[in-house]
């Protein structure tokens, strides 16, 4: 918790450097990076560094962890260092990378505050940042104790790939080498860290699509991203044969062991947990409760369909709702009568004390959140994952 010298300082200035943060981060970045280019070989995305998301983000994280001490001492926010310290560990951040991150983020923050940063603003806020590093750096430490190799990044060979869509591709992995093979869970994902077109190594994260719990290999869906700097090389470069870089699979938003209602909500491409999820109930002969509705622009752009419909039509108290925004074409055989224009949890009866997943882009999560709360699913009921950096929080500050 914050110190009786600290708090009382971070509650007076945290509207400042709350309404700041966002012109600080910029700075920061721009400062480490001059200093250390390496991090952007390997770990940081550039792509997310270009179009401002990852500052975004950064900045939400500082604000949400300062403003959850001030309001609930004595407890840290567990969500929200799960899912940074996941992400990280899917990277491979190190412990040593954080006095890297210390040092550049309050030079930034005393070049945007100036004066106003005064020894007692600087200690207080230092406090802030240590006590937030501290926690991830144990997170992650467990995080790296339970894989079942000491190494961030292994060799594997592509044995399969396929269209999944007409803008997404299904690749499987197999092993390339003797590296153990940390199991992953349904729900969860694996970085690809690939050399780009000047050399420096991208990674990005994608979702376990199916055999997430397997040892013997991965399969990933990915979406082209036409001014990406990995997708379209994954998509037209990499072949059936070649070997990638893949981390150790992370994570916290997953299949629970509950028996349990299961509702999962998808749009486009954030459709991959839930495929995973549902191949997982689909091959342990579950009989649990499950409501998937999924929204995308038509039937043919629907990723990963055939998967879902058949691991649907595997368990029996499984139902599938779809949403187009063209609606065109023939039934879904195996989907309720499709629905045009865009999700809406009033077309459907959920489940009593049913768990909530949501993935897609932000809006539509935030819409279906929106709609489930005032249906009155509680809040700690509703889980979401989201691909690249955590926008979420940013948006609710």
């Amino acid at each position: 918790m914050l110190s009786d010298t600290a708090r009382p300082v971070i509650e007076a200035t945290l509207p400042i450097v709350g309404a700041r943060i966002g012109e600080i981060t910029p700075i920061f970045y721009q400062k480490m990076f001059a200093a250390h280019p390496e991090l952007l070989n390997g770990t940081f995305s550039r792509a997310n560094q270009a179009n401002g998301e990852q500052r975004k983000a950064l900045a939400g994280a500082i604000a949400a962890f300062a403003t959850h001490l001030v309001q609930h001492p004595g407890t840290l926010p567990e969500a929200v260092l799960s899912r940074i310290a996941h992400k990280h560990a899917s990277l491979g951040i190190t412990e040593d990378q954080y006095p890297i991150v210390y040092r550049y983020l309050f030079e930034a923050i005393a070049e945007d505050l100036g004066d106003a940063v005064t020894p007692e603003v600087a200690s207080a806020w230092s406090e802030v940042y240590w006590l937030m590093a501290d926690a991830l750096i144990k997170l992650e430490k467990g995080l790296y104790a339970r894989q079942a190799n000491d190494v961030m990044w292994a060799s594997w060979r592509v044995v399969e790939k396929a269209p999944a869509s007409p803008t997404t591709m299904t690749f499987v992995f197999e092993p390339a080498d003797a590296t153990p093979v940390t199991p992953g869970a349904p729900g969860q994902y694996v970085s690809v860290r690939i050399p780009v077109a000047d050399g420096v190594l991208q990674a990005r994260q994608y979702t376990l699509s199916a055999d997430a719990e397997s040892t013997e290999r991965r399969t990933i869906t990915t979406k082209l991203n036409d001014g990406g700097e990995v997708s379209p090389i994954m998509h037209e470069r990499i072949e059936v044969g070649d070997v990638v870089e893949l981390s150790n699979p992370y994570g916290d938003v997953t299949l629970d062991d509950g028996d349990g209602p299961l509702v999962l909500a998808s749009a486009g491409i954030g459709c991959t947990p839930s495929a995973s999820i549902l191949r997982s109930l689909a091959d342990a002969g579950s009989d649990r409760e499950v409501l998937v509705l999924h929204a995308d622009r038509s039937v043919d752009t629907w990723a990963l369909s055939g998967q879902m419909l058949g691991d649907v039509e595997r368990i029996d108290d499984a139902e599938l709702h779809l949403w187009l925004e063209d609606p065109a074409g023939a039934p879904v055989e195996g989907a309720a009568a499709a629905k045009a224009g865009f999700m809406r949890l009033s077309d459907v009866a959920l489940p009593e004390d049913a768990t909530l997943h949501l993935c897609g882009p932000l809006p539509f999560m935030q819409k279906i959140r929106s709609e489930a709360i005032a249906m009155g699913v509680p809040a700690q009921r509703i889980r979401y994952e989201v691909f690249g950096p955590d926008l979420w929080l940013a948006s609710s500050n």
